[in-house]
């Protein structure tokens, strides 16, 4: 059974082609940033316009790599939500549009399940049950996964995710865009200990995330010490090393409630080397293994939409004859599979 994923929920158009039996053929993957980089952050008009222009021509490219025709397609699988919703229309047009023309189901996937998947892209895929760590521009949650379609969130962010903290304070000390890659960058020329950061939510019990309040204690910090020697390095260290130990500890807190050993990292920030170093120290200290997906899925892709598209199409959940976008779609709304 060959499943196109089409991913395009935010700033990345993300085409890929899973065979049930050969596993993932080929994906293509554009991102947008460079052009959003100009405005400090995602425009949804924007976004939605580039969507349009290139999702075709990855389509094309998709099935060149694979060496497959559109009519060998079984199904499409398309990102439903959430997401900005001009987006994610697009996607889901041209996915309906063209399961339509081609006389097969389409799916309608929800994009933190294909972050939760994409580990299991790997040649050594994650055992279940698992605690998956999402984090990525939009969302910072805590996820129990006893297996594919059952999901239990554990712990979620009360205001900005972690990836959103990470762009704002970048826009703050004036490092650009996407926030993620420069902050970490200009934090390895800095003092991580020379200025104080809390760990936000890491005084109370809970698996609840906050970074709003670290976000505007940082911007206080570079208001009073902006004038000093390497003010942004040395603030964009202890801001990060402030994120990832305070990640840690929720992890840690997760994985004793749920007494996993297993524990996956996805989403964009799951591609910080800080992040990614940190926990498998902390997996190693504790007894749990660490898995994460490659970089390259580490980011929105399509290669992740196709793979929960595969296995909800195994259940038999595909889509009626209707074009669905849900920019605000909770885990916990997600059916099971059975």
């Amino acid at each position: 059974m060959l499943i196109l994923g089409i991913e395009t929920s935010c700033d990345e158009t993300g085409v890929a082609l899973y065979d049930g039996d050969k596993g993932l053929l080929a994906h293509s993957l554009y991102s947008q940033a460079h052009i959003h980089a100009e405005y400090g952050g995602v425009v949804p008009e924007i976004a939605s316009r580039d969507h349009v222009r290139k999702l075709i021509p990855l389509l094309d490219e998709c099935l060149e790599k694979a060496g497959c025709e559109r009519s060998d397609i079984d199904a499409v699988a398309y990102t439903a939500g959430p997401g900005l919703v001009g987006a994610l229309l697009v996607g889901a047009s041209a996915g309906r549009a063209l399961a339509a023309s081609l006389g097969v189901p389409a799916i309608a996937v929800h994009h933190m399940e294909g972050h939760m998947l994409a580990p299991l892209l790997e040649a050594e895929p994650p055992d279940f049950p698992f605690v998956a760590l999402l984090v990525s521009g939009g969302h910072s949650m805590l996820v129990e996964v006893a297996e594919i379609g059952s999901y239990k969130v554990l712990g979620e962010t009360l205001d900005d995710a972690a990836g959103e903290a990470f762009d704002k304070t970048a826009k703050l000390l004036g490092l650009g865009y996407p926030g993620g890659p420069v902050l970490a960058k200009a934090a390895e020329s800095g003092d991580p200990d020379k200025y104080r950061f809390p760990r936000p939510m890491t005084d109370r019990p809970g698996l609840e995330f906050s970074f709003s309040g670290l976000k505007t204690h940082t911007r206080n910090l570079y208001q009073q010490h902006r004038d000093e020697k390497n003010v942004r390095e040395d603030i964009a260290a202890g801001f990060q090393k402030a994120v990832v130990e305070t990640l840690v500890i929720k992890c840690r807190r997760a994985m004793q409630q749920t007494r996993c050993k297993q524990l996956v990292i996805a989403g964009g920030v799951g591609a910080n080397r800080m992040l990614r170093e940190s926990l498998s120290a902390a997996g190693k200290k504790y007894g749990w293994a660490v898995s994460y997906p490659r970089i390259e899925f580490c980011t929105d892709n399509g290669a992740m939409i196709a793979l929960a598209g595969y296995h909800r199409m195994l259940a038999g959940q595909t889509e009626p004859e209707v074009i669905r976008a849900r920019p605000r779609w909770p885990v916990s709304e997600l059916d099971g599979l059975h």
